[in-house]
């Protein structure tokens, strides 16, 4: 793997929701600047995954750390101010209320600075600064998939965990969204996603975990494993 920093470290997480371990014993690394991509079959995990790391279930074993501090059970509100960022797939946004009030919510745990953030965000997406005032009800999906991006960003995490944020969106919003995880990455953010379309996901991961029945199976470069037949064949090609 590349020199940049390590931001999200994954050590032996078993979890699930009370009955038999949905993932047992995963670890992954997760650093600035990069795009770490989790992939697999249905049913392999990879959203109990998100969730565990994000602090919405309890991990039954293993250790979670950000940026070299043991997080390990913490509940959500407290990893937000940790640097853990996370956007789920859907109910990622708050439908009554407008586009910058969205933005007041998402910078809750900023002691100052709310404003010249929001400013920032909207020279990030242009397209929330014309919205400012519409109820995030009024927006199509892509527009909110965006607003629950910038809600993401206020807290200016070290990890911005993404479950599907492309899911339901037309080609048009796909390669859109890619183009702002691709910007946010670029501001020096670990970016950890579970996508849809694996094969566009591999094409931007930097670094990227095959899970497969909960369990690390394969671990590699993006493109490398976009151009192993066995990979594809067995974990990829059946998944776009």
């Amino acid at each position: 793997m590349s020199n940049e920093i390590v931001a999200l470290s994954i050590q032996g997480l078993t979890a699930g929701y009370g009955g038999p371990p949905i993932i047992e014993q995963v670890s992954l690394t997760a650093r600035r600047g990069a795009i770490t991509a989790i992939v697999g079959p249905n049913g392999a995990g990879k959203s109990t995954l998100l969730k565990a790391v994000a602090g919405l279930i309890r991990p039954a074993a293993g250790k979670v750390f950000v940026e070299g501090q043991d997080v390990t059970g913490l509940p959500a509100e407290r990893l937000v101010r940790r640097g853990i960022a996370y956007i789920p797939q859907v109910e990622n946004v708050f439908p009554d209320l407008t586009v910058r009030e969205n933005l007041d919510m998402g910078g809750y745990v900023r002691k100052s600075g709310v404003r010249e953030r929001i400013e920032q965000l909207f020279l990030l997406f242009p397209d929330l600064k014309v919205a400012a005032h519409r109820r995030a009800s009024t927006l199509s999906g892509g527009q909110r998939t965006m607003l629950a991006l910038a809600r993401g960003l206020m807290v200016d995490p070290a990890v911005l965990i993404l479950d599907e944020p492309s899911g339901g969106l037309s080609p048009k919003f796909q390669g859109l969204i890619w183009e702002r995880i691709e910007q946010i990455r670029a501001t020096n953010v670990a970016v950890l996603i579970v996508e849809q379309n694996t094969r566009e996901t591999l094409r931007h991961a930097q670094w990227a975990y095959v899970l497969v029945l909960g369990r690390n199976r394969l671990e590699g470069a993006g493109h490398d494993l976009l151009e192993d037949d066995e990979v594809v064949n067995l974990y990829v090609g059946r998944l776009t």
